[in-house]
């Protein structure tokens, strides 16, 4: 501190050279001896005694002590005391002993004892209490200084003193023998006797420094008081007497000379302060000028931190570095030439020191911050504008690179980063697991989803709306719950977005660091200090290349834990809020946009949600499979899954530090071929299910023009084509695997899972079949109503599968089916085939021959199905016929049909009509079967008569054989005609001779009778005419 700014703190009793605001002890200080409390009536009595001139107002200056002696304060009873409240450092520091105690944080503003003892000019001053605290810090080379520092003020003090002495000694043995001369007569002169005298109360003065100085008289005693003139005035040799009754000798000249000084002061006063306050204030403007960059640079610097100017920062810090330099060059060179500082120069040096110590302050600050927000590694600045994060942490590092640090910002950057990914991924990781499986648990104890929504999603594949609008495929909180799923593992393994894409970038950046590629923008800081951390050392990138495969392992594992494990059962993480038992999150491992609380996954601890129920279903031990859900949106998720997690491991092995540990790599593969296992799993077990309830599809609405088949085999092609288009991109991962160098982790699938989803899908073609037939039989006509038209009434049977659409009549039913699984026969099974070996490249020849076996025997219990009970039917009219008491005719030559004849044939136009209107492809194999039951039945009737055949009962069987075989002709089969030919034979067999040749010679007459009956009934009967083709 420069001897004119402590004179201008100590005049205007100020601790700032530039204070912000008014100082409060100036407002108790300024308060005039007339506004004193009234508590102290001494002090009121001596405000009324004074003189009530205008400028009576100066007298306070005049008595004040501090405006005589600088720095001078006033204790707390209203005492004065010579020491300053502040000096400068004794041993030639930059700095004044209060504001260095201030900046250690001492309260020596407040207690003026403690400060006292710091301050030289002080009776208390305590040189051990002084170096502890002033100069705890300070070197030995420092002390010394200031010990010569100390030594050469002594010695020009002392010189001067001893030069004033040498040069004055004669006057002052004059004036030595002068003073005692005069004070022995003035002592002696007006001794008197000695007498007993009243104690009398003499005035006391105040005396002032510097030879300014007034007397008043305080009692009021004094020769030109109004009370004084009452009183005898004292002899002139007695009021001059050396004495202490005659204060002595001033009493006389006490009063005019106070009077004298008060006026001098008024009149004077001002304009000598005045002068000298100028003089001071054009001191000090001068050298403020003259040092105006100085007392700039460090609001410049806050000015650049507030506003984050990185470039103007680092201008102005180098500007005051060189301030620095200069005023150190000042002090250096007038230390090594043992010369004084010019006042100029100490200006400066303390300035320049004042300012480089805020700007130090300010800079640590803000490297402070800076460290801080390299920890940050999250989201880039606000002030980085469209800067992306790249640019905003190398403008971090260039920033303390250029000022100058310690520790390295490179290294300090890439382990925070390491940090940072490290706990976001086990973070985000676990919040996701357990938002899934709370989920999981909701979807699972909520109801499952009706078998009218069912099959409207298993019909989604095949239904044309699907191909202009997009049809859900599953529940709304199946969709949810997959997105949630592919979200969470999309935030993971995304490439651009996701962890992945950061751990990839955090090594791109690393490596560049490794190669020294961004150091060659990065400044080598002040005289080249931070050159040194612009390379990492070997250790250091062998521990950065640790981390990074650390980093992928933790992803890798929490990935396949996630497919592979069972559901977890601690969900208390997301209690909200936390109970006390579990341990509280730390800060670092909150992320955005991970840190937000939804409302779906917020629950309190007493009400957790419910464990998902045990009821031995495939998926309770998927943790990625939501309950309930189909296998179509399974297939459609776990594809864009597998896709993800095999586009991730292909992206994670081409790294260089991957690429060279073969044990990273057979964890990738791992990753892939367990994920990919425990997926196929899951949704082949869900396949199987979807089949045993697709009998719900079938509705029996018609296809188009084709009125003899159903919508449902089309469905079902469609949804067996997507579910084995989707298994194949989930085993094969094709997108994934056509890349290149994607074959070393995307392998080949294992022969028993392509063995198992074989099994599979022979499971689901015969499930499917099989509940076909069944659900036809089993399904219950509307309201119960009789199935008019048959010989039985169909059972009423219940089942969850009715649905108010199918036809009333069971024999429609097992009609329609039976079209159906010719289509199956002949075209879907097939085509279903074909795709699996082509998908799969895999030949099913084994498998194929079995399936149409099985295909065979089922079409073949349908078809019995329904002409079964036709059938039977049939065979009970002719034999109840036969076998009749009236069937024998009573005359010889019969010429008209028996009744059964005509109850068959009307049986069969009904079903002929049946058959005709609902699936007309299956008329001749029906027919073609019911004749040869007809002519069994015939067989069999004759048979079972005892009697031997007359010529009239061997014309009517004749006649009963023939009509119907004539009616049903195109019908006829190989088998048909033999069974025929053995009526014929057993017919003859019960006859005797006679009446054989006897019919020979009937049979003319019988081939008319059968053509009158023939023509007679055409109207009837006309259905079972052949059809003519047209040319």
């Amino acid at each position: 501190m420069t001897t004119d700014e402590h004179t201008l703190l100590n005049h205007y009793n100020i601790t700032n050279l530039y204070p912000v605001a008014w100082p409060a002890e100036k407002d108790e200080s300024d308060v005039s001896e007339d506004e004193q409390p009234k508590s102290k009536p001494q002090t009121k009595r001596l405000a009324h005694q004074r003189s009530n001139s205008r400028y009576s107002v100066l007298a306070r200056s005049t008595s004040d002590r501090r405006s005589l002696v600088p720095g001078s304060e006033k204790t707390g009873d209203g005492v004065e005391n010579l020491v300053q409240k502040d000096e400068p450092d004794p041993l030639g520091g930059p700095d004044s002993v209060v504001r260095i105690l201030r900046h250690k944080g001492l309260p020596v503003e407040e207690d003026q004892r403690l400060r006292n003892r710091f301050l030289l000019s002080s009776t208390t001053f305590s040189p051990t209490l002084y170096l502890s605290q002033v100069h705890s810090n300070a070197s030995t080379e420092s002390l010394l200084q200031g010990l010569d520092f100390l030594s050469r003020s002594i010695d020009q003090k002392s010189a001067s003193l001893k030069v004033l002495v040498e040069s004055n000694f004669e006057r002052f043995v004059r004036a030595k023998s002068t003073i005692d001369n005069v004070y022995a007569e003035m002592r002696n002169q007006g001794a008197e006797a000695s007498l007993p005298q009243r104690p009398r109360t003499h005035s006391r003065s105040r005396i002032t420094s510097k030879g300014s100085a007034h007397f008043r008289n305080i009692s009021g005693q004094g020769p030109f008081s109004p009370r004084g003139l009452d009183k005898p005035l004292p002899s002139d040799k007695k009021k001059h007497a050396l004495s202490k009754e005659s204060e002595y000798g001033v009493q006389g000249i006490k009063g005019p000379l106070s009077e004298v000084a008060v006026k001098a002061e008024e009149i004077w006063g001002p304009a000598l302060g005045g002068q000298e306050r100028e003089e001071s204030l054009r001191t000090a403007m001068a050298s403020i000028e003259r040092n105006k960059g100085v007392l700039e640079v460090d609001a410049a610097i806050v000015n650049c931190i507030k506003h984050r100017n990185y470039d103007n920062l680092v201008a102005e810090y180098k500007r005051a570095r060189q301030y620095a330099e200069d005023a150190r060059t000042i002090f250096s060179g007038a230390s090594g030439d043992r010369r004084p500082l010019t006042d100029s120069d100490l200006y400066q040096i303390v300035i320049t020191g004042r300012m480089w110590s805020s700007v130090e302050v300010q800079i640590d600050d803000f490297k402070r911050d800076i460290w801080r927000r390299l920890t940050n590694v999250e989201a880039p600045s606000p002030s980085s504008g469209a800067r992306n994060m790249s640019d905003d942490h190398m403008a971090l590092i260039s920033v303390l690179l250029e000022l100058g640090v310690q520790d390295n910002p490179i290294w300090f950057w890439l382990l925070s980063s390491y940090d940072h990914l490290k706990n976001k991924i086990i973070a985000s990781f676990e919040r996701s697991r357990v938002e899934i499986e709370i989920l999981r648990r909701r979807i699972a104890n909520a109801d499952p989803p009706s078998t009218a929504t069912l099959a409207a999603h298993l019909k989604a594949p095949g239904n044309p709306a699907s191909h202009d609008k997009q049809q859900p495929v599953d529940g709304p909180s199946i969709i949810e719950f997959w997105h949630l799923v592919y979200g969470s593992m999309n935030n993971l393994l995304a490439t651009p977005g996701g962890l992945l894409g950061e751990i990839i970038e955090f090594w791109e950046k690393a490596q560049a660091f490794i190669d020294g590629s961004k150091q060659a923008t990065l400044p080598v800081g002040p005289d080249g200090q931070s050159r040194n951390h612009h390379r990492l050392s070997t250790e250091g990138v062998k521990e950065l290349q640790k981390g990074v495969v650390e980093l992928i392992e933790i992803l890798r594992g929490s990935v396949f834990s996630f497919f592979a494990d069972a559901p977890v059962e601690d969900v208390s993480m997301l209690y909200s809020p936390l109970p006390p038992t579990t341990p509280s999150t730390p800060k670092s491992a909150i992320f955005a946009p991970y840190a937000h609380q939804d409302s779906r996954f917020k629950f309190d601890a007493s009400h957790p949600p419910p464990p998902s129920p045990k009821t031995g279903e495939a998926w309770e031990d998927f943790a990625f499979w939501p309950p309930y859900a189909n296998s179509l949106s399974g297939v459609q998720y776990l594809e864009k899954l597998l896709n993800l997690v095999g586009t991730a491991a292909t992206a994670l092995a081409r790294l260089p530090s991957v690429s060279s540990s073969s044990a990273v790599q057979r964890g990738l593969k791992s990753l892939v071929a367990g994920t990919r296992e425990r997926c196929s799993k899951a949704l082949v077990a869900a396949w199987i299910r979807d089949v045993e309830k697709f009998h719900l599809v079938e509705n029996w609405e018609r296809v188009g023009e084709r009125h003899d088949r159903t919508k449902m085999p089309g469905y079902f092609l469609a949804f067996e084509n997507t579910v084995l288009s989707g298994l194949q991109k989930i085993i094969y991962i094709p997108d994934v695997a056509s890349k290149a160098n994607a074959t070393d982790i995307v392998t080949a699938p294992a022969a028993e899972l392509l063995k198992d989803v074989r099994r599979h899908f022979e499971r689901t073609l015969y499930t499917a079949l099989s509940d076909m037939v069944r659900y036809s039989e089993m399904v219950s006509a509307p309201n119960n109503l009789p199935q008019t038209g048959s010989t039985k009434l169909s059972p009423p049977l219940t089942w969850a599968g009715a649905v108010s659409g199918a036809p009333e009549r069971r024999e429609i039913r097992l009609l329609l089916t039976m079209s159906n699984m010719q289509l199956f026969r002949t075209d879907l099974i097939p085509q279903l085939i074909a795709q699996f070996e082509t998908n799969f490249s895999h030949k099913l020849t084994e498998e194929t021959k079995m399936i149409k076996t099985a295909l065979g025997q089922i079409e073949e219990k349908l078809f019995k199905s329904y002409a079964g009970p036709f059938a039977r039917d049939l065979a009970s009219m002719i034999h109840t016929g036969i076998t009749s008491s009236t069937w024998v005719p009573t005359t010889d030559r019969p010429t008209e049909l028996r009744p059964y004849v005509y109850e068959a044939l009307l049986l069969l136009v009904n079903i002929h009509t049946e058959v005709t209107t609902t699936t007309p492809p299956l008329l001749h194999p029906i027919f073609s079967y019911l004749f040869e039951q007809i002519v069994l039945a015939f067989l069999s009737a004759f048979r079972a008569r005892s009697e031997r055949y007359t010529l009239a009962a061997l014309m009517q069987a004749t006649l009963d054989v023939e009509f119907v075989a004539s009616i049903l002709s195109q019908f006829t089969t190989a088998r048909a005609s033999e069974l025929q030919s053995q009526v014929y034979q057993e017919l003859d067999q019960r006859t005797d001779n006679s009446a054989r040749m006897r019919l020979q010679n009937e049979l003319p007459e019988m081939r008319a009778i059968l053509k009158k009956l023939r023509d007679g009934t055409r109207g009837e009967f006309i259905c079972f005419k052949k059809q003519r083709t047209a040319k």
